[in-house]
């Protein structure tokens, strides 16, 4: 997958693009994966959207006032694709 930069919000701009297209043209998207990140890692309720909560999962003592560092945007990124592969394919052998 090629977003430009290896940045959180560059991937997760593109997967907001993948999941509206995905859903415009009927298919699933993302659809549940917030709700899976809130019952399988977080086990709390939050109003975060999806790319928050990863960043919880993934930098759990971060302070939110402090721009990300470079190693911090690689770690989330890397945790974020691990928690949607994990995602996926538990969606994967429900259906």
């Amino acid at each position: 997958m090629y977003i430009g930069f290896t940045t959180v919000r560059g991937v997760t701009c593109f997967l907001n693009g993948y999941d509206y297209a995905a859903r415009r043209t009927g298919g699933r998207g993302l659809d549940g994966f917030r709700e899976w990140l809130l019952a399988n890692h977080l086990r709390r309720e939050s109003s975060l959207c999806w790319s928050g909560l990863v960043t919880q999962i993934a930098l759990p003592a971060r302070d939110d006032e402090t721009d990300l560092s470079p190693e911090q945007e690689l770690r989330i990124v890397e945790v974020l694709f691990d928690l949607l592969d994990q995602f996926l394919a538990e969606r994967a052998d429900v259906v």
